[in-house]
């Protein structure tokens, strides 16, 4: 009962802060901020702020279609180049790194590809409110667009947790936690005299 409270939360602050317009970290026109069906219906993708100061988008694997392989056994990141990554599930990992905002509107940086074990450049945005478009390449002239529908339900299997949560996605250790704020220095008015 908690997660599903949570979840309803953390929907309906999102819903508030897109219709009241927020302020700082407030879903903009540009933000790819929510969760999209990727065009071959295989998997959600959320995409949320992320980096020190939370000008970055990250995004996760929050559901799949098909998790699990023939036995039943979660499928593994067995392409990683670091060995320590090809045991985690797919499901929940990280496979959007710190896109940046680009004078055009977009967000560009990397994206890994589980299937190959490899990053591909890649450039997102906002077709219209529920549409974003994403355009990965391997080489500047080998490129493919793909569209992703925002979805706002939850399909079974879904993690629906909030990033590092139990029931969420698992940020890359590098994305994984914001730095703390350097504590204020305090002038001491007891100096020896």
């Amino acid at each position: 009962m908690n997660i599903l409270l949570r979840f309803v939360l953390r929907v309906a602050i999102t819903i508030a802060m897109m219709i009241l317009g927020g302020r700082v970290g407030a879903v903009t026109p540009n933000d790819p901020s929510g969760t999209w069906l990727v065009e071959d219906g295989r998997a959600r993708i959320r995409l949320e702020r992320c980096g020190p100061s939370r000008d970055r988008i990250c995004g996760f694997i929050v559901w799949m279609k098909e998790p699990a392989d023939k036995r039943g056994q979660p499928l593994r990141d067995k392409e990683n180049p670091d060995p320590d990554k090809r045991a985690r599930a797919l499901l929940g990992h990280q496979l959007i790194m710190g896109l940046q905002a680009t004078p055009e509107g977009r967000f560009a940086g990397d994206i890994y590809n589980a299937e190959d074990g490899k990053f591909y450049s890649v450039s997102i945005w906002r077709e219209s409110a529920d549409r974003l478009k994403l355009k990965g390449c391997l080489i500047k002239l080998l490129c493919q667009t793909q569209t992703w529908q925002q979805t706002l339900d939850a399909q079974p299997g879904q993690l629906i947790g909030l990033t590092g949560d139990l029931n969420g996605p698992r940020a890359d250790k590098e994305w994984a936690q914001v730095p703390p704020p350097k504590p204020m220095q305090v002038k001491s008015e007891a100096k020896a005299k």
